[in-house]
């Protein structure tokens, strides 16, 4: 969800303004996925790297996301959805926030309309290295590890792979997101700003990838004149 300072910065707004916007589209994105029939929607909202901007910006983001939390979460019940939080591994986050985490996703564990994951504090790389740590732990021989042992040792193994990522404002970099689970996303790129993202933009970025002609490294049956 990428943009929210260029956002306010083009309206000669503090970064923080940006951020508060950015409510809007997530709300209306959650229940443009659900009515499309999504049934796994992911939030990137905070990397392991955004604990390098300025403390002012990170202890804004912590108390809005609390807040965000606390206001939606009878919506996101009565909506059906199941929420988890990937990552909320560092100290500095606030207790009452990573409570209300918990919280939330204690109060939605029963839901089966959507899962809706929220990367929190999240890093693909540290989720590998602790994956890595965990089948050591486990004392599984290095020849009997493979792809799918592996990933039952990542955050919610019963998560599916990435099929599409969305970026917003134009920028075409993963920045450590889901490493793993992306290895065959289709990838799209709209120019909108995250706060100015909203459904219609959502559901168009769903049309292409429905388009789109997915081999994964594979090739269709009749090339190379094979008919089969």
């Amino acid at each position: 969800m990428d943009g929210n300072g260029r956002w306010a910065q083009r309206r000669s707004l503090p970064r923080t303004a940006g951020h508060r916007a950015a409510e809007t589209a997530v709300i209306d994105v959650i229940e443009a996925a659900r009515a499309a029939g999504v049934e796994w929607l992911s939030l990137y909202a905070f990397s392991t790297e955004n604990w390098n901007r300025p403390g002012s910006e990170v202890e804004f983001l912590m108390r809005l996301v609390r807040r965000v939390v606390r206001k939606h979460a009878p919506l996101l019940l009565a909506r059906g959805i199941r929420c988890r939080f990937l990552g909320v591994a560092d100290p500095r986050i606030p207790r009452e926030l990573t409570r209300d985490f918990d919280d939330l996703a204690t109060l939605t564990a029963d839901n089966r309309g959507m899962t809706l994951t929220v990367a929190f504090d999240h890093g693909g790389r540290r989720d590998i290295v602790e994956a890595a740590r965990s089948l050591i732990r486990s004392g599984a021989p290095a020849d009997e590890v493979t792809e799918r042992l592996f990933a039952d040792h990542l955050p919610f193994p019963d998560t599916p792979d990435v099929d599409l990522v969305i970026r917003t404002s134009g920028e075409q970099r993963i920045s450590n997101f889901m490493l793993w689970q992306v290895a065959y996303a289709e990838w799209i790129f709209p120019e909108a700003l995250w706060p100015d993202f909203r459904a219609p933009e959502f559901l168009a970025c769903l049309h292409t990838y429905r388009r789109r002609d997915r081999r994964f490294g594979g090739v269709p049956a009749w090339t190379n004149g094979d008919p089969s």
